[in-house]
C-alpha cells in the first residue's frame, strides 16, 4: 500500500514525483493529486510469467487519469470518467514484465478541494489470464483442469448454491454459497454467519456465463482479484470425487487433496 499526497509537491516545482512499488499486487493513493506521478511496478520476485497488469480504479477515483508507458509513449488505461465506474477493471500486457511504468497525470482544477486518485493493481501470469474473469470461457473444466484446479486455486469449498443473482450493468453474476466445508481459501470471503453458525460467501462470474441456481452440492474453486472470490472450475461434488478417485488410482493426481 503507498500513499502520496500532491500538497507536499513544491508549487513552483515541474519535477514529476516518482514511487517504486515491488509488490505483485497493491494498492495506491494519491490525494490531492497536482501536476503527474510516475508509478514504477518493480516486483522484487518478477519473472516472465507476470505478463499482465490489471487495475482497478476505487470507485471515488476522481482527480487524474492513468498511463502506461511504452516504448517512450503513453497510453491511456483508466479516465477519470471510467474510475467512477463500480468494479471497472483494465488489463494490459506488461512488455517488459520486471518493469512497468504508469503515469498518472492529474486533471486541470481551480481549487483544492479534496480528490483522491487511488487504485489496486494485480500483475498476472499468462495462466491466471486464460480464465473467466478476463476471457470469459464459460465452458466446464475438463478432468485435467479440475485436478490442477483444486492444486491451485485461491479457494476450494464444497457447498450448495444458496442464489444467483445478475449485474447486466457490469456484465456480472453472483452466487451466493451456503458452505459445507472451506478445504481452502487466500482470504476470509467465506465467513460464519454469527447469527445463524452457517458458512456463506459470494463468487463472481461474468453475466455471459449464464449461471443459473442449481440443486445439489458442488466443489466451488476460482481465484481471487482485488479481494473478490471469481468463479473457476465448479463440478458437482460426486462427479469431482469419482474423478479424483480414478486420478489417484492411477498415480496421476497433480497433489494430495484432503477429502472429507
Amino acid at each position: 500500500y503507498c500513499l502520496d499526497s500532491g500538497l507536499s509537491w513544491e508549487p513552483r516545482s515541474r519535477a514529476v514525483e516518482q514511487v517504486h512499488l515491488r509488490c505483485t499486487e497493491g494498492s495506491l493513493e494519491w490525494m490531492y493529486p497536482a501536476r503527474a506521478l510516475r508509478v514504477v511496478l518493480e516486483p522484487n520476485l518478477s519473472s516472465a510469467r507476470h505478463t499482465t497488469v490489471c487495475i482497478k480504479p476505487a470507485s471515488d477515483f476522481q482527480g487524474a487519469s492513468i498511463y502506461v508507458e511504452r516504448a517512450g509513449q503513453l497510453h491511456l488505461v483508466v479516465s477519470e470518467a471510467e474510475g467512477a465506474q463500480p468494479h471497472h477493471v483494465s488489463c494490459f500486457s506488461a512488455h517488459t514484465p520486471q518493469r512497468v511504468a504508469l503515469f498518472l497525470q492529474a486533471s486541470p482544477q481551480r481549487d483544492i478541494s479534496r480528490r483522491t486518485a487511488s487504485f489496486q493493481y494485480e500483475l498476472l501470469s499468462n495462466q491466471i489470464t486464460n480464465c473467466s474473469f478476463f476471457l470469459a470461457m464459460c465452458r466446464p473444466c475438463d478432468n485435467v483442469e479440475l485436478l490442477l484446479a483444486i492444486c491451485s486455486s485461491d479457494f476450494v469449498v464444497k457447498g450448495s448454491i444458496r442464489n444467483v443473482s445478475h449485474d447486466s450493468e457490469n456484465h456480472m453474476s453472483q452466487v451466493d454459497v451456503s458452505v459445507q466445508k472451506v478445504y481452502r481459501q487466500k482470504n476470509r470471503i467465506f465467513q460464519q454467519d454469527e447469527a445463524s453458525g452457517e458458512w456463506r460467501g459470494p463468487i463472481r462470474t461474468l453475466l455471459q456465463c449464464k449461471v443459473k441456481k442449481g440443486g445439489g452440492v458442488f466443489l466451488f474453486t476460482g481465484n481471487e482479484h482485488f479481494g473478490e472470490a471469481w468463479l473457476g472450475c465448479a463440478p458437482r461434488f460426486k462427479d469431482f470425487l469419482f474423478i479424483y478417485g480414478a486420478a489417484r488410482e492411477r498415480g496421476a493426481n497433480p497433489c494430495e487433496f484432503q477429502l472429507d
